[in-house]
Parts: C-alpha cells; structure tokens; sequence
C-alpha cells in the first residue's frame, strides 16, 4: 500500500510540474502566437509583414493552406485555385479582406458564392469575395446549362428523398 501511495505522489508531482511548464511555455509563446500566427478578424488587425522574402513566403503559405484545406470540397477547389492564382499579387488590404473571406462558415460562403443566397453587406463589400463570387458565377455560367441549376436565391440540392409519400415514391427511407 505503501508503493501504491509513493507512485501515486510521484504521478502527482510530475503532472503539476507538467501543468506549471506548459503553462510558462504558454506564456513565452502568447507574444508570437497573437501577432505572427493568428489569423482571425474580430475587429483586431492582423500583422501582415512583407519586410523580407521569409516572411512572405510563410504568409503566403499560410492562407494558401486555410484555402486549400477548408474540409468542404467545393471551396477547396474554388478557394484554393483562385488564392493560388492572385496571392502574389495581393497588397495588404487585400490579404485582410482574404483573411476575412477564410474566416467566413463554409456552408454559408459556398451558397453566397454561387448566388444560392444573398450575402451580408459587409461580406458583398469585400473585395476578395467579390473577385471569387464573379469567378465562380462566370465559371457557372459557362460551363454549366442553365436548367441545371436552381433559380437565384433558392437552394441548389433538394433533399434525397423528395419523392417520399407521393404515386409511385418511396414510402419510407431512402428507397
């Protein structure tokens, strides 16, 4: 019982000194986590630093991976393709307003971009999102028949099982 207690004061002591240096190393990290690696645009202004090559570079890379790797397929493509094409030609305004549109819900920016939905005044004033919304929609058009998609301002996917209760349709499950 004794060893049991001994082990156990032990565990306890290497997880408080654990605990005490995670949270040092948190506070040596906050000063560069908060100016170089965040990425968010809640009213605070992100550093954008094109002083040298290195920095450039990392930021490019940065964004070019948040619009690549967004998880929803589509924006993937559209995002990624279209950051990949004009980043090296952005200004500083611009990479904010890039920021912005990557800090923006998946589901929403994709209905907002191919015209599923109207988009908020402060989004449709984005010039980023403007430039990738008349990309996309002149892709659309064309590339896609007008009779394959849904009117302006409604949904484009109804759901799998439409025809549920009517003649001749499932009447239970996806059938």
């Amino acid at each position: 019982m004794a060893t049991l207690r001994r082990a156990l004061f032990r565990l306890h002591q290497t997880l408080d000194l654990s605990a005490n240096s995670f949270r040092a190393s948190q506070s040596l990290l906050r000063p560069h986590l908060g100016s170089v690696s965040r990425f968010y645009s809640d009213g605070r202004s992100i550093e954008v630093d094109f002083s040298n090559e290195e920095s450039k570079r990392r930021l490019y890379n940065r964004l070019l991976y948040r619009s690549k790797q967004r998880g929803f397929l589509e924006l993937d493509l559209v995002l990624g393709n279209w950051v990949e094409e004009n980043i090296r030609s952005m200004d500083e305004l611009r990479i904010k307003a890039l920021v912005d549109v990557l800090d923006l819900e998946n589901p929403d920016l994709w209905k907002w971009l191919t015209g599923q939905e109207q988009p908020p005044e402060a989004v449709n004033n984005n010039p980023v999102f403007t430039a990738v919304r008349s990309k996309v929609m002149d892709n659309l058009n064309n590339h896609a028949a007008p009779e394959t998609r849904s009117s302006p301002g409604q949904p484009w996917v109804r759901g799998w099982d439409d025809k549920r209760g009517l003649d001749g349709g499932p009447k239970y499950g996806n059938q």
